[in-house]
């Protein structure tokens, strides 16, 4: 997976907190964005998570740039409707020598790891012969398996970006989704660590769980630490 923030709303927790206090302030927006100290954009953040008052960060936007995914991460992806996505098309590009992802329990085990490249490059070897025969790629690709490799587009605002993180950084998310969460999280933290400081699954920013018996436990051991 290779995945970089290729683009995102400059001073993007200033601009959240300038939108709130906007709401409560007879000054316009410049003049707040220039007079806020960084401590009281911090309180103010701080004051809109606590109150649960998370409309401003639909305000800045984060997007990125992700390759070496397979259509089953993306197929997951896209449920997620407050955002903007452009994927690769296997319409318009060729799908000759495909590269595919390789779940990590199947490469853990031998002999499943065999059955599995060796049906992935006869789909390969088939979508060629389509290919060969005159059939176009529109129609050749509904041979091609979920774990073709993609590249997609996502921008996501902030608000949205908590709501993923809350669903996907979850232990219970399959795991290639789950990765793709915990380094689009690391992403965020890196330029807006104050907007995205109490981000993660709802065991870490709800302390709840909404799994029931299908936890896996972290909930509890974060209980026994307070």
């Amino acid at each position: 997976m290779k995945l970089k923030l290729i683009q995102y709303t400059p001073e993007p927790e200033r601009t959240v907190a300038m939108s709130a206090r906007l709401c409560y302030s007879a000054s316009g927006a410049e003049e707040l964005a220039q007079t806020m100290s960084d401590t009281q954009v911090s309180t103010l953040l701080d004051k809109l998570f606590g109150m649960g008052h998370l409309s401003t960060f639909e305000h800045v936007n984060f997007t990125f740039a992700i390759e070496g995914i397979s259509r089953v991460l993306t197929h997951q992806l896209v449920r997620h409707r407050i955002a903007s996505y452009s994927q690769q098309s296997q319409r318009y590009v060729s799908e000759h020598g495909f590269e595919y992802i390789l779940p990590p329990a199947i490469a853990g085990h031998p002999e499943a790891k065999v059955k599995y490249d060796r049906l992935l490059h006869q789909i390969q070897q088939t979508y060629d012969e389509l290919v060969s025969l005159g059939i176009h790629q529109e129609d050749a690709r509904y041979v091609l398996a979920n774990a073709t490799e993609t590249k997609i587009v996502v921008t996501m605002n902030a608000r949205s970006l908590l709501h993923f993180f809350e669903k996907r950084c979850c232990q219970r998310a399959q795991w290639e989704i789950r990765n793709l969460a915990n380094v689009m999280l690391a992403e965020v933290r890196s330029v807006a660590p104050r907007l995205f400081a109490k981000a993660g699954p709802t065991c870490v920013t709800g302390g709840y769980c909404p799994e029931g018996a299908l936890s896996c436990g972290r909930l509890a051991g974060i209980k026994s630490q307070k």
